[in-house]
């Protein structure tokens, strides 16, 4: 993780395109997929529409899926890349946003990890109380804080047994919702509109899942082998997330004609609980909490890769230690002084994918149309004599107020919310995207007049 290096060196590009789809699978395996499958019946589609939306939706993951290709060919993490399309200064604002992005939802799925613990806990009978919650924070903290310990092949080997282990738990699951599921509710599902049902359904899944997730896919692109196909990294990365999360998805999709309470309820993990059978509780609330560890390993390792491309250079251990402390404080924070804070944290760090999907459109862009035959290295050093590429700062802006003004929700309402748009925050990640490289691809036809900026 030393800025100095720009590319990885050869002997530690060891990942193969099958222990690629490990990683994203386990990353993706989580209980959450259910909710989510839950929340699309909720935008009123039919059976067939809401299946088709979990498919699209996470087939989105085709955009995580290019930016780990350009991380394979280049042997470049993600933000070092980044540079090219920013400039070595202007990168910092969207790298720092990046972080705080990785960084902050580390500490939710802490918390949430948490809470399920002590659930598990709870469904052996063994008593709630402050001291078996900090217990439970202690385990489930410390597991991820030691993961940071770890080599990228060590890590890819752990992502490896997490597949399997927690993807068999969730087809168990699957398993007994297909056998409880209401199939007559579920074909009788009456059809919703295709502009303002299906579509904002769609961008939902992308705006939670494969949108957040590209700022970390070159991360591990980066250390895949350099004779490895490039399709092959494509396609482990897309079809190696895009399945767990489909699958998981389609079981919420069926669920919701059991528990049609799932995607509002404060605990859906409760809710999902009381679908199950008594004796399944135990393995389920395992599987629920086990299922989060994978998302905070890759989610700790890009968080560290970004802190130091920002340029704070400090040894590997005091960065797994400001980590380390930084979760702990907001995981005491939320757990036992202000149970409040959660639903804002994450209201904010919504916000924050507005900025990271115009970031991606623009870096995907520029890669396309200025980076064919390669990246000029010293674009990414810290001596490049490149401060700032105006070209992918103003389209960044441009696309990131965009994305403001077209976003509503319980907090925020744009000036140009109404709609589709109307409650509906995640159509305005898809809005500051097109609209990033719409101006991107302006700003491409005076090439010879625009140039990066010194």
């Amino acid at each position: 993780m030393n800025d100095e290096i720009i590319k990885i060196p050869d002997n530690e590009r060891v990942l193969s395109p099958g222990k690629l789809f490990y990683n994203w699978f386990a990353a993706n395996i989580g209980i959450m997929g259910f909710v989510y499958g839950a929340i699309i019946v909720s935008y009123h589609l039919s059976f067939v529409q809401a299946l088709l939306a979990a498919l699209v939706g996470a087939l989105t993951f085709a955009i995580p899926g290019l930016v780990s290709m350009i991380g394979q060919r280049e042997g470049v993490t993600t933000f070092k890349l980044s540079r090219a399309a920013y400039g070595i200064r202007g990168n910092k604002i969207p790298n720092f946003m990046a972080w705080l992005n990785m960084a902050g939802w580390i500490s939710v799925n802490v918390i949430t990890g948490t809470l399920l613990f002590s659930s598990m806990l709870k469904s052996i009978n063994i008593p709630q109380n402050t001291l078996t919650k900090i217990l439970c924070l202690a385990i489930f903290a410390g597991l991820v804080i030691i993961s940071g310990l770890f080599k990228e092949e060590i890590l890819v080997r752990i992502q490896t047994w997490f597949s399997w282990i927690f993807g068999i738990f969730t087809v168990v699951l699957l398993v007994i919702f297909l056998m409880k599921s209401d199939w007559t509710a579920a074909f009788s599902m009456s059809t919703g509109n295709w502009v303002t049902s299906w579509l904002p359904a769609v961008a939902f899944v992308a705006a939670g899942s494969s949108i957040s997730w590209s700022m970390a896919a070159a991360d591990w692109g980066a250390y895949v082998k350099p004779q490895t196909r490039l399709t092959s990294n494509f396609w482990s990365t897309t079809l190696g997330a895009a399945t767990p999360l489909f699958v998981t998805m389609a079981g919420g999709i069926l669920l919701s004609t059991i528990s049609p309470n799932l995607a509002t309820a404060g605990d859906p993990y409760a809710v999902v609980f009381d679908a199950l059978p008594h004796w399944f509780g135990f393995i389920y609330f395992l599987s629920a909490a086990g299922g989060l560890i994978p998302q905070c390993l890759v989610s700790l390792r890009s968080a560290r890769i970004n802190l130091a491309t920002i340029g704070i250079d400090v040894s590997e251990k005091v960065s797994l230690l400001f980590h380390s402390l930084f979760i702990i404080a907001i995981s005491i924070y939320v757990l036992f002084i202000s149970a409040n804070f959660l639903s804002n944290f994450e209201l904010f760090l919504n916000f924050l994918g507005i900025c990271l999907a115009s970031w991606v459109a623009v870096f995907l862009v520029d890669s396309v149309i200025y980076r064919r035959h390669g990246y000029d290295v010293d674009l990414m050093r810290k001596t490049s004599r490149v401060h700032y590429n105006w070209r992918g700062i103003v389209s960044w802006i441009i696309a990131t107020i965009t994305g403001f003004l077209f976003t509503s929700n319980a907090a925020y309402r744009g000036l140009f919310a109404h709609g589709i748009f109307e409650n509906n925050s995640s159509l305005s990640v898809f809005a500051s995207a097109i609209v990033a490289m719409i101006v991107m691809l302006i700003f491409s036809m005076f090439k010879g007049e625009i140039n990066d900026a010194k």
